[in-house]
């Protein structure tokens, strides 16, 4: 990657207040009153283009971490034009000669601690910013960047994450969606929280993540500026925006939290199947704290996006949006169930890498198994057993390592399928009494951070007393349908079991790809 750094900053040192003094060339910098040269500070340095993930080594920036991101956006449906103003407060990690930040829209103007600073792209959707000034370490940073685009014709490698529609768009994807809306550092190992403000023609709504601060303001031309406010940390990924015609139900959840479902009005005959799953939120998020520990986000709901939105359904922090083809069979609190688990494992705590996309997978997965337990719709090794015998030993299916899937794998039926298997093993090992304290001691531990498979290990081996190493090995990290003994084995018998009344639930939320 071409690196620029501006010749004026190789003349300036550094105070250890952060004031940038003249040094004299040749000239060594002196303590007053001790007479003795002190070296001069190392001269700053580029922020990494990325934080080095595994799968994603540019996604997300160095140098840098981000507090709150404040996105004010106008946007016009009709040509799909959007153009804004984020302000991003952060602090510097290390001595900053330039940063960047991962974003693809054109861009006006950037300032840094209200200094014009200069800007160019690098990459597929790398925005480079050279500050006009050094930056210290621990420097508080407030960066503001003006931008317009369309952003539905704003493709990296041939795709973009905004999805236009009849109405309006859908900023809604994983493992990146926020390059197309608002620049930032977009990585879960960089969380921070956002204020989003969006000005609509009359008669629009929007939809984001968290509360509505105060009720939709009118603007001069017909318009109105619809705001929203998440108070806890999240990743670029889990942010969304929804903008069109929506029908938006609020309530109250049995915790105190406001529910804020929305509904498109192009459903239809989808409409009530949509709405007969999505009011349960509030429902099946109670069920799910008195098994993962308290909701760890200060609102609730749930988003049923347009007939010709997204194909899938994701986890977005708050407030999941889902694409219309999970109604198509009626009712299906399956999908609900897992988007909601995903408020604790993947939006509370996130991948530190997205090699560990298991511990969001795999967990949201089991959470359905454990959703039709209590439903009396099939136990938790029913389904193992089902799902087991479902997939042949020559499939394709056991190549895929759910601990290590590969790039182009992280949303594979293995991540998910055999993801839920690996948990209902770890239960089986461990016994109910110690499975059922491991998981809110997992999301406890890591509440609004990030974690990794070998971390989910050790804290299940010191809870439960047990080495799991083969276990995790043998399920998660080896190639080929694992064999079963005593209490596992589901087909020893020889007869194929039963298929669960929920499974057909279950495997249409997984084939129409439920992130």
């Amino acid at each position: 990657m071409r690196r620029v750094l501006a010749a004026a900053l190789a003349a300036l040192t550094v105070t250890t207040a952060g004031a940038a003094v003249a040094g004299a060339p040749g000239q060594a910098a002196t303590r007053s009153g001790w007479g003795r040269p002190v070296a001069a500070p190392a001269a700053p340095t580029p922020g990494s283009p990325g934080l080095g993930d595994s799968y994603f080594p540019d996604y997300g920036n160095g140098g840098y971490d981000v507090d709150h991101y404040d996105v004010r956006l106008r946007y016009e449906p009709a040509t799909d034009q959007l153009s804004g103003t984020t302000t991003i407060l952060a602090r510097a990690t290390q001595d900053l000669s330039r940063f960047n930040l991962d974003f693809v829209l054109d861009v006006e103007s950037v300032r840094v601690n209200g200094w014009t600073a200069t800007h160019a792209r690098e990459g597929a959707h790398e925005l480079v910013i050279t500050a006009p000034r050094p930056i210290v370490k621990g420097d508080s940073l407030t960066v503001v960047v003006k931008y317009a685009g369309v952003p539905s014709t704003t493709k990296v490698n041939g795709y973009t994450g905004w999805k236009r529609t009849a109405d309006g768009g859908l900023a809604v994807n994983e493992p990146e969606s926020a390059w197309w809306w608002y620049p930032s550092n977009d990585h879960p190992l960089d969380k921070a929280n956002w204020d989003v403000s969006v000005s609509v023609p009359a008669g629009v709504e929007v939809i984001s993540n968290g509360v509505q601060p105060r009720p939709p303001l009118a603007e001069a031309g017909n318009r109105m500026r619809w705001s929203w406010r998440s108070t806890s940390p999240g990743t670029g990924y889990e942010s969304f925006l929804a903008v069109g015609q929506y029908d938006i139900v609020t309530d109250v959840a049995p915790n105190g939290q406001p529910v804020v479902n929305a509904y498109s009005t192009t459903l239809g005959v989808l409409g009530p199947a949509a709405r007969a799953s999505i009011e349960r939120t509030a429902e099946i998020n109670e069920w799910a704290s008195g098994l993962f520990g308290s909701y760890p986000f200060e609102a609730q709901g749930g988003v049923a996006g347009p007939v010709d939105g997204i194909g899938f359904a994701l986890e977005t922090q708050t407030r999941p949006v889902y694409g219309p083809g999970f109604w198509r069979r009626g009712s299906n609190t399956s999908v609900i169930v897992h988007e909601n688990a995903h408020q604790w494992f993947g939006a509370s705590v996130s991948v530190a890498d997205w090699r560990h996309i298991w511990l969001n997978e795999g967990f949201a997965s089991y959470a359905e198994w454990l959703w039709s337990e209590e439903q009396g719709e099939g136990t938790a090794q029913e389904l193992f057993d089902f799902t087991y015998a479902t997939y042949p030993a020559d499939d394709g299916f056991w190549q895929v390592l759910p601990g290590a899937p590969g790039a182009d794998n992280i949303f594979d039926d293995a991540v998910y399928d055999r993801g839920a298997m690996t948990l209902h093993q770890l239960r089986l090992a461990v016994g109910d009494e110690a499975f059922f304290r491991i998981l809110p001691a997992w999301t406890a531990a890591h509440r609004h951070g990030t974690g990794t498979v070998e971390q989910f290990q050790a804290l299940a081996e010191r809870i439960s007393g047990q080495d799991l190493d083969a276990l995790f090995t043998t399920w998660l990290f080896t190639k080929g349908r694992p064999e079963l003994s005593g209490s596992a084995a589901a087909t020893r018998t020889g007869t194929a079991p039963a298929e669960p009344k929920s499974w057909a639930k279950i495997r249409d939320t997984h084939r129409l790809h439920a992130h």
